[in-house]
């Protein structure tokens, strides 16, 4: 799997499914921090009459309006990237999917957010399994995504959210699975 690891061993396949924790989201959590501090200490030195910025005179700015918006917009910024952050360490969507021939079991766990809810855990018999689907929608927003289809009409992602695998990786890991666990595979 991109960003995600598989690991197959005597009769278990265990893949890591990377959450929260990828590099576009450090990215953007930094420069929104970096960016909502140059506006908040913008507004902060306008008022205080004291340059707080190495880089340019925010001295000079009216507080009202200008320093009044770019403090705003600075505190607005702080809070987006305190979220940022805070999904970043807890690892939202990080997790497993586990497919044990020896116990007969299939687990996927997810983390979710704070709550009675932030351990997510599926679990099933591998004989309830109908089914591997793969999800290929392309376009503006393109998803393609795997899908364990069970006895009860459940479709359970196995895939990470956010950046589509790529056809080749996505049909691999399909067909894998179904292999693995001896059930069709739905959607190509």
């Amino acid at each position: 799997m991109t960003a995600s690891t598989t690991q197959q061993e005597s009769g278990v396949i265990h893949q890591t499914v990377l959450g929260s924790r990828r590099f576009s989201n450090y990215w953007w959590a930094t420069i929104v921090s970096l960016g909502a501090t140059g506006f908040f200490l913008a507004g902060l030195s306008s008022y205080l009459k004291v340059n707080l910025l190495p880089v340019g005179d925010a001295t000079q700015l009216i507080f009202i309006p200008q320093g009044v918006a770019m403090g705003f917009y600075g505190v607005a910024g702080l809070l987006l990237a305190l979220y940022l952050w805070l999904v970043v360490l807890l690892d939202v969507g990080g997790g497993y999917n586990e497919f044990n021939k020896e116990t007969g079991m299939v687990q996927i766990f997810r983390w979710g957010f704070p709550g009675k809810n932030r351990r997510i855990e599926y679990s099933c018999r591998t004989k309830d399994v109908q089914s591997i689907r793969v999800d290929i929608k392309e376009g503006l927003n393109p998803r393609r995504a795997l899908y364990l289809r069970v006895k009860d009409r459940r479709d359970v992602p196995l895939t990470r959210v956010g950046q589509p695998l790529s056809l080749l990786e996505l049909e691999n890991q399909g067909a894998e699975l179904a292999r693995f666990l001896g059930v069709p595979l739905e959607g190509l």
